[in-house]
């Protein structure tokens, strides 16, 4: 027992000191001329003399990989996209206008005239023609083998040339287009002038493609405040591709006017007599949107200009309201100045050419007196 109780005398009370001289050590590293480099946490709150080293980590700095590195993602993980620009609408790619096919209507024409012909022959063949207008004719005459069978096909195939030439023909005008179609498909465009045949079979649609204006009717817009105005614009354009414009959309001069109230509610606008410049930038921001829209519908857009910009009703009152306040505080800050400079000079030169001796109450009585004279006077007058 009492040699596992002992100590060493030398080494006990060594142990303190030992540690003091630790600590003075790790306090000389830890600071430099009053300046802290590294203060390790665990050290301020362990009451361990001796604790163990803990080993410090270095810090990690996150940077972008190169290019031709691999980040460290969990497999599967998907990276972020940037966002793409969203594509333009788009029409069917194969409905693009190409020429129809059409005849000259001379061909038309001789072709009706052959089914007229045709049906007289017939009725002469059936004996149907009296023998006056056989003579009339300088046909020989015939006694007619009547109507059987074959006169009634001859009568069927000259009635259907006759009807099938004379009812194709057709007559095209300037700056307008013929859109043709068969059992709902596309068959061509014509854009021919004079008389022409088309085949009877096919559904014509007419379509304008000279160059038209269009006038709006106030649409809303607002400025770059967000006060609610109504603009009047007014809008050059034609159609480009009438197949498209015809059976791309279902009506492509709707399709237009709507695409100017959308661009109208995102470009702001400025009432007109404002500032000149910025109308011109707001039509030259519409003409862009207008026409990156009607494009893909066949439909060419040359300008889109405001005409007529104003506030809407529900603002029209208030901003007049605001106008006449103006004008009040403008009128009355001129006759409050006008009055003021009368009223100095007035005292001035009382008290200058020595008329009367005034002190300081006099004073303020006299300029309180001749401010309500003045102004009174002004009132009566109507200045």
């Amino acid at each position: 027992m009492s040699t596992t109780s002992s100590t060493n005398p030398e080494t006990a009370p060594a142990a303190p000191e030992e540690s003091a001289a630790a600590a003075g050590q790790r306090s000389a590293r830890l600071i430099h001329n009053e300046a802290t480099t590294e203060i390790p946490v665990h050290l301020l709150f362990r009451d361990d003399p001796d604790p163990a080293p803990v080993p410090l980590r270095p810090a990690v700095v996150a940077r972008r990989p190169g290019p031709g590195e691999r980040t460290g993602a969990r497999p599967g993980a998907r990276r972020p996209v940037a966002a793409r620009p969203r594509p333009a609408p788009q029409v069917d790619p194969e409905l693009t206008e190409r020429p129809g096919r059409v005849l000259p209507g001379a061909a038309g024409v001789a072709a009706g005239l052959c089914g007229a012909a045709g049906c007289a022959a017939t009725s002469w063949w059936a004996g149907l023609v009296p023998p006056l207008a056989a003579q009339a004719l300088g046909l020989p005459a015939y006694a007619g083998a009547g109507l059987g069978p074959a006169q009634w096909a001859a009568y069927a195939a000259a009635g259907a040339l006759g009807m099938f030439g004379f009812g194709g023909l057709a007559r095209g005008r300037t700056g307008r287009a013929w859109v043709l179609g068969l059992f709902g498909r596309y068959r061509g465009t014509v854009r021919r002038t004079g008389l022409m045949w088309v085949n009877p079979l096919l559904l014509r649609r007419r379509v304008d493609v000279r160059l038209r204006h269009w006038r709006s009717e106030p649409m809303p817009a607002a400025d770059g405040n967000g006060v609610a105005l109504r603009a009047v614009t007014l809008v050059v354009w034609r159609v480009r591709d009438t197949a498209k414009a015809t059976l791309g959309v279902e009506d492509h001069e709707t399709y237009l006017r709507e695409c100017v109230e959308a661009a109208l509610a995102r470009v702001p606008v400025e009432p007109l007599g404002t500032v000149r410049s910025s109308a011109d930038v707001a039509g030259d921001t519409l003409t862009r949107l207008v026409a990156a829209d009607a494009a893909p519908v066949g439909l060419e857009v040359f300008s889109v200009r405001p005409v007529r910009v104003e506030y809407a009703p529900e603002v029209a009152a208030a901003m007049h309201r605001r106008r006449i306040a103006a004008l009040d505080a403008a009128q009355r800050a001129s006759v409050l100045t006008s009055v003021v400079d009368s009223v100095e000079d007035t005292v001035t030169r009382l008290t200058m050419r020595g008329l009367v001796e005034l002190d300081d109450y006099e004073r303020k009585v006299l300029v309180k007196d001749l401010t309500v004279a003045f102004c009174a006077g002004r009132g009566d007058t109507g200045h």
